[in-house]
């Protein structure tokens, strides 16, 4: 009986002393929650489709996620995102609505990325893409292997693609 009453006192204090220390940093268990909820946008230079972005935001907001942003240029392309006028307003839409947000700079294969990144970071809920046509664009690695890491993602992939496509 004594050793339930002192588990629960302990419970009361360490609760009280994490209450504490998340008021001393200026944190609250929320903002810790929401750093760890990660949507990535897969993006290829270039190639990018507002509805995609609009996607992403919109899912953001909606699960209180950050958005990483693994923006992809072709092989021996540059890692500024000076040839796509769509992603400066997208950051500034993204600062508005007030989602923390991160842009990844690569250059290669979409895919390559998207398979790496999404298997390094365990706090991506799921990735975004415009298209699966540009996914194996300047891909190096033989297509079994690349498909077999495909199969194996660490998390749910979302093509938005355009209707008539589709």
């Amino acid at each position: 009986m004594e050793t339930t009453k002192i588990k629960k006192m302990m419970k009361i204090v360490e609760n009280a002393l994490t209450a504490a220390s998340f008021s001393e940093v200026g944190q609250n268990a929320h903002s810790l929650l929401r750093e760890s909820r990660r949507v990535l946008l897969g993006l290829k230079a270039g190639q990018i489709d507002p509805r995609t972005l609009k996607y992403a935001l919109n899912s953001a907001k909606r699960i209180d996620a950050n958005i990483d942003i693994l923006y992809v240029t072709g092989r021996g392309g540059g890692n500024k995102s000076a040839n796509d006028p769509l992603l400066a307003p997208f950051e500034s839409e993204l600062a508005a609505a007030k989602i923390p947000y991160r842009v990844i700079y690569r250059s290669g294969c979409l895919k390559e990325h998207i398979i790496e990144y999404s298997n390094s970071e365990k706090e991506i809920l799921f990735a975004v893409i415009e298209s699966p046509a540009t996914l194996d664009d300047d891909c190096t690695k033989h297509d079994k292997v690349l498909a077999e890491l495909w199969r194996n993602l660490q998390c749910p992939l979302v093509v938005v693609m355009d209707g008539a496509r589709a």
